[in-house]
């Protein structure tokens, strides 16, 4: 054989392992920025604490993790306490509302309107809309429409109401569409009609309940005061900082009932799932984008760890 002839053949050995190399390369390039991907997470409750009661521990991990997540309040919790109201209660909670976003990690917006008068109305459709927008969300996070608080009832119609509308153009045109639907998610609640609460994905919050517990002992006029004096058991807050805390966990710690076991068994495995002791769980929302179960463990990473 020529010469030229094994040089070509070198020439092409190389080139090949070249591209392989180059397409491997490529290859991890690929999934490291798919690693890197952000999470855009909205959390929205009726009024501050809302969202860390309902979603605490799941928008820690997401924080933990680079995601980006935003609370907002639809009210300013003007009405929620019994010996102080009005502006000058608007002015504390919105104060706690910020401290706790600090110690969640995430951005907390608490909106002015009124505790207790909120009302679907489209001004705050509207603001809803352009909030998910401007945080580019690919999940929404809210109460289901079933529940004994109206403000609670009507965030939840207000956020269906913004699904499917936060990708119309001529809707809120001042702000800029979203490309697609987000998936809307509600949160955990224990009312059974006309339905009850299906547990479609379930978050292991164990090891960061105690970061979700300090997180919402920043609403201390909730959780040591109004919520106590509504339920009777004002006399039983302790009065050092820790021993509240303590206090607060064995009240406020999540039960895991059978369908939410059924779920974390599900995402987890069921080896896994005898060692959960907390979980945040969430029903998908028809009126978003209907996810895949590749497409939740994409939007939950947590959940593969």
């Amino acid at each position: 054989m020529k010469p030229y002839f094994y040089r070509n053949i070198l020439f092409e050995t190389i080139t090949m392992k070249k591209y392989i190399f180059l397409s491997f390369l490529f290859g991890l390039m690929v999934i490291f920025a798919i690693a890197q991907e952000k999470i855009n997470v909205v959390v929205i409750g009726a009024h501050p604490d809302d969202c860390d009661i309902d979603a605490g521990g799941t928008a820690i991990q997401f924080s933990e993790s680079g995601h980006n997540v935003l609370f907002v309040s639809v009210t300013n919790g003007d009405a929620g306490h019994h010996k102080k109201g009005g502006g000058a209660l608007a002015k504390i909670r919105t104060a706690e509302a910020q401290e706790a976003g600090k110690r969640f990690g995430v951005k907390y917006i608490v909106l002015d309107n009124h505790d207790g008068e909120l009302m679907p109305t489209l001004e705050i459709r509207l603001n809803l809309i352009r909030l998910i927008r401007e945080w580019n969300a690919d999940i929404v996070i809210g109460p289901r429409p079933n529940d004994y608080h109206p403000d609670h009832r009507n965030t939840a119609i207000l956020i269906q109401d913004a699904a499917y509308m936060v990708i119309v153009p001529n809707i809120a045109p001042d702000t800029p569409p979203l490309k697609r639907n987000p998936v809307f998610l509600y949160t955990e609640d224990r009312f059974q009609k006309p339905t009850p609460f299906q547990a479609d994905i379930a978050v292991d919050i164990s090891e960061v309940l105690d970061q979700k517990i300090y997180a919402m002992s920043a609403h201390k006029s909730q959780f040591f005061e109004w919520l106590p004096w509504t339920s009777g058991r004002l006399d039983e807050v302790p009065e050092t900082e820790e021993a509240r805390i303590d206090w607060l966990k064995n009240w406020r710690k999540p039960r895991l009932n059978d369908k939410i076991k059924q779920s974390l068994a599900k995402w987890y495995g069921e080896e896994k799932t005898k060692s959960i002791e907390y979980a945040e769980a969430f029903e998908i929302c028809e009126y978003g984008r209907r996810p895949s179960e590749e497409e939740i463990r994409k939007l939950f990473p947590m959940i593969n760890q």
